[in-house]
């Protein structure tokens, strides 16, 4: 009851609160105007907005106050940092709040790397709520880590930092009426949580049993005609703005004043060099501005859209009762972010942190020496081939969509032979979780390797072990490389490492700062494009780690084999 008298005298400025920020331009996301007032903080919570007075005062000189940003679907395994890293990065460019999916770091680690994801960010100044991972292994068709069913979440599904359940990837299983998948759906909707979705080219009457499952969101449209027939049966779409699915300038045009309010951006995986070069999900709303949406409607996708379809009560607005999450901002046209609040606390200025955190996790020893590869010989490489017309794997710029195509290729005695005036290369999956045997060799157009190999522990979603190159030798040495630095990137040619990155933390995370991996990662891409000559159309190593994932069409790889996504079936390399 005090505390209750106590905000409303605050609201009432009978008590001073601890912060008033005046003299601003608010954006208010409800009714889509700008007012001249001043806001009041106190305890962290927006208690009033007007004319205030406050313990401190800041005057604004008439920029623009801004709801913090909501990231609403992203994997920070993808940006190869630790969740503590992360934060320093995109705190101080106005991501305030994220909706992430741990399950890269789950299908290696299990429960253990979900525990390690949630202990990392509970002591950081900025909200990670977390996604429960659906799909672990994603499908049957690939070797996982390890294996989480219903009753393994069943012990966190109402932690407070759950919101729910993460991308059903499995569709097929939904549609059919798996019972582990049904299982999965049913524990989240019976504890009133969010399920996500992951459906692809799924449309008609399999798009209703998708929906009618508890799907609500979709974050996979590639085209205006997919994203409105989702709109149409009530799911929030999220358009996607990575590093190597870039989706928002296609399907930003489908969004208009009537379907706004469904529609929300995300950047689902992004490399660290471009979160410094140029932005987090504040990029995304610089790039729907530079398409033509409204500011403040660009403002609402990445604020109170996310934070209704999340149902986050207090977040996404600037209004009494609201966190203090907010962004001074100096003009709505160039969108350049001066300074972040975090409940009221100033955390970052001029895209750099103000504030220090330190990891002390009792879980990082079950997260690291996850990389186990057998012995790989050149003979284990080779490819057999009946005839010299194959199925080849087409890489498609700025997509994790991949094409299947038929090629005539060079063979000698039953066998694929390089040739150094094709553009079709060979690659590799090798299962590194336990050891065993599995293995898988397809070959590959548009990648543009030439004189090299890389290797990656980054193979959504299982991260197996992916290798492409344009000679066995590199392959070889380019693996040999990944297992002596325990999981990460590395770059071979004429068998010498040219440079690698270690990532020792599930193969996925390195426990360096952003600055560390950013400028590595930088130096490998320029060598990756400058020494091997790989297509400039596509990030080679984000493009690379969706080779593996056998939910995206057309035509993929895993450790069991050559995979036709359409199909949702093996396929043979030879074309019968």
């Amino acid at each position: 009851m005090n505390e209750l008298k106590n905000l409303i005298k605050l609201s009432l400025n009978e008590i001073k609160p601890d912060l008033v920020l005046k003299r601003g331009n608010i954006i208010n996301v409800f009714t889509n105007e700008i007012i001249k007032c001043d806001v009041a903080i106190d305890n962290g919570i927006i208690v009033g907005l007007g004319n205030y007075q406050g313990e401190k005062e800041i005057d604004m000189n008439n920029k623009y106050i801004v709801p913090g940003f909501i990231d609403s679907h992203l994997h920070i395994e993808s940006t190869m940092l630790t969740p503590g890293e992360f934060c320093k990065a995109v705190l101080p460019r106005g991501t305030t709040t994220v909706i992430a999916d741990p399950h890269e770091i789950a299908n290696i680690c299990g429960l253990d790397g979900i525990n390690y994801m949630l202990e990392e960010s509970k002591s950081l100044p900025m909200d990670i709520f977390y996604m429960l991972p659906s799909c672990v292994p994603c499908t049957d068709f690939e070797s996982s880590g390890a294996i989480l069913k219903a009753k393994d979440l069943q012990s966190l599904i109402n932690k407070n930092m759950i919101l729910g359940l993460g991308e059903m990837m499995n569709y097929p299983g939904v549609i059919s009426r798996n019972d582990e998948v049904l299982e999965k759906l049913k524990l989240t909707r019976d504890n009133d949580k969010i399920i996500d979705g992951h459906g692809p080219h799924i449309k008609d009457k399999e798009l209703n049993a998708y929906i009618i499952s508890g799907v609500s969101t979709e974050h996979e449209c590639a085209t205006i005609e997919e994203m409105i027939e989702r709109l149409r049966l009530g799911m929030y779409v999220m358009i996607r703005e990575g590093s190597a699915a870039k989706n928002l300038k296609d399907l930003i045009k489908g969004v208009n004043k009537d379907n706004i309010y469904r529609c929300l951006l995300c950047s689902d995986d992004k490399h660290p060099q471009e979160i410094i070069n140029k932005g987090h999900i504040n990029h995304s709303v610089k790039l729907a501005i530079n398409e033509g949406v409204d500011p403040i409607d660009a403002i609402k996708m990445v604020t109170i859209n996310a934070a209704t379809c999340y149902k986050l009560k207090n977040k996404g607005a600037i209004a009494p009762g609201y966190d203090a999450d907010l962004l001074i901002i100096d003009n709505l046209n160039d969108f350049n972010i001066e300074k972040v609040y975090k409940r009221g606390v100033l955390v970052g200025e001029g895209n750099k942190p103000l504030f220090n955190y330190k990891s002390n996790n009792s879980y990082e020893n079950s997260v690291i020496n996850t990389v186990n590869i057998r012995d790989i010989k050149k003979e284990d490489l080779e490819i057999e081939v009946t005839n010299d017309e194959v199925n080849v794997i087409k890489v498609m710029p700025h997509s994790l969509e991949t094409r299947k195509v038929i090629r005539k290729i060079k063979t000698k005695d039953n066998k694929f032979v390089f040739d150094k005036n094709m553009d079709i290369i060979k690659m590799v999956v090798i299962e590194r979780h336990n050891k065993s045997n599995n293995m898988g060799l397809a070959l590959v157009e548009n990648f543009g390797l030439k004189n090299g190999a890389i290797a990656s522990t980054i193979a959504h979603d299982s991260h197996n072990l992916i290798v492409i190159g344009d000679n066995d030798e590199d392959i070889i040495c380019a693996i040999e490389e990944v297992k002596r630095c325990e999981g990460g990137i590395a770059i071979s040619s004429n068998k010498k490492i040219l440079a690698s990155l270690q990532l020792e933390i599930a193969g996925l995370m390195s426990s360096e700062s952003i600055e560390f991996v950013s400028f590595k990662l930088e130096k490998m891409m320029s060598i990756a494009y400058d020494n091997l000559n790989i297509n400039r159309e596509i990030d080679p190593f984000m493009t690379l780690s969706f080779m593996a994932l056998p939910v995206i069409g057309d035509l993929k790889l895993t450790d069991k084999g050559l995979f036709d996504v359409r199909e949702f079936n093996f396929i043979d390399i030879n074309n019968k």
